[in-house]
């Protein structure tokens, strides 16, 4: 899916200066909260990613100050969501 988001311009400048790119700071803050909020799992977090490894991905969420200690129902739905990818 893609998605576009207007910005004013100057805020654009702004948040680009603090990244080479933009898009991928923007896509990885998307998917820093969506994991956060528990939306989204750490194996859609990685495939969102396109992160290499599950440690990887764990690494990235401990940057992002988004990697908290699961709870039962969260490791559930993890196991839930790696069965499906292994049925794809």
């Amino acid at each position: 899916m893609n998605i576009s988001v207007d910005i004013p311009d100057d805020i654009g400048r702004s948040l680009a200066g603090r990244s080479d790119n933009l898009s991928r700071a923007v896509l990885e803050a998307l998917a820093a909260e969506g994991f956060r909020a528990g939306a989204i799992t750490t194996s859609q977090v990685q495939k969102m990613l396109g992160l290499g490894s599950r440690r990887d991905t764990e690494a990235f969420l401990r940057r992002a100050e988004a990697l908290h200690d699961s709870t039962a129902n969260e490791l559930e739905r993890e196991i839930a969501a790696l069965r499906g990818a292994c049925l794809e």
